[in-house]
Order: structure tokens, then C-alpha cells, then sequence
């Protein structure tokens, strides 16, 4: 709500509240309805954000810019971390551009919803009793989550 002044130096609190897109997705937020020309979006550390532009064709002009920045700057992610303890580990993903050109990216990231697709299908072959409160309840539901957010 707050108007962008060119000329204002930005403040700590700015900084602090400002949202790393890399690895972040902008989508029409179509299962809001209170507001028209909104859109929704998700960033890497599972935050989702909504904003409401003033009219559709900003809105997708919104949605496109911040997806082209978010490409930009959203290297192919890093292995999760291997432990001796077989604990789910998201992986690690980094904020540096990527040296991948768009059409390589396009075919990553294709690649990349194909494997967490088929991984998804795979983990839920394999479910753990709901009722359970035991570590390998909690670790299967993480898992579970973060495979349907990605």
C-alpha cells in the first residue's frame, strides 16, 4: 500500500522485509475470490504471499515479471544432505542465477516435476498409520508436504 519513492534511501526495515523470489512461483490466485486481480506467491521457504493488482492485465504482467526474475535467479538445486539416519532433508536451494539458458531450464525444470511426480506416486504407495505420533509418522507427512508444494 505504501508508494515507491525513487529517491528514498531503503531502510533496515525495508531489507528485512523484503521477499527472496528465487525459487518462488507466481500464479492467478483463482481460489481467492474476496478480491479480483489477485495474485498469489509461493516462495521457496513455503511462505505464500497475495497481492492484489489494479487490473488483470497488471496482474499478469506481474505474474510474468516476477516468474522471469524468479527463473533468473534460481540455479538448479543442490542434493539434500545425506545423513546415516535416513531423515527427510529438503534440498538446498541456492539464490544464485542460473548459467543454465532458458530453453535448458525449461527442460530441468520439466525434468525436475517428472521425478517429484513420480516420487510422490511412489511415497504414497508406501504410507505409515496416520494415528501414529512417531518420528517416521512426522518424517513420512514432511515428505508428503513438501512433494505436493514443489
Amino acid at each position: 500500500q505504501d508508494e515507491y519513492k525513487p529517491d528514498k534511501d531503503l531502510s533496515e526495515v525495508d531489507l528485512k522485509n523484503a521477499i527472496r523470489v528465487h525459487h518462488a512461483l507466481a500464479t492467478k490466485a483463482s481460489d481467492y475470490s474476496k478480491k479480483s486481480n489477485v495474485l498469489k506467491l509461493k516462495t521457496a521457504d513455503w511462505r505464500v504471499f497475495l497481492f492484489q493488482a489494479p487490473s488483470k492485465e497488471e496482474m499478469l504482467s506481474w505474474i510474468l515479471r516476477i516468474n522471469l526474475v524468479a527463473a533468473i535467479f534460481s540455479a538448479p538445486a543442490f542434493p539434500a544432505a545425506i545423513c546415516s539416519m535416513k531423515k527427510f532433508c529438503r534440498p538446498l536451494l541456492p539464490s544464485s542465477v542460473t548459467k543454465l539458458c532458458q530453453e535448458e531450464q525449461l527442460k530441468s525444470h520439466e525434468n525436475k516435476m517428472k521425478q517429484i511426480a513420480d516420487e510422490l506416486a511412489e511415497h504414497k504407495l508406501h504410507p505409515v498409520e496416520k494415528s501414529l505420533k512417531s518420528k517416521e509418522a512426522e518424517e513420512y507427512r514432511l515428505k508428503e508436504h513438501y512433494l505436493i508444494f514443489e
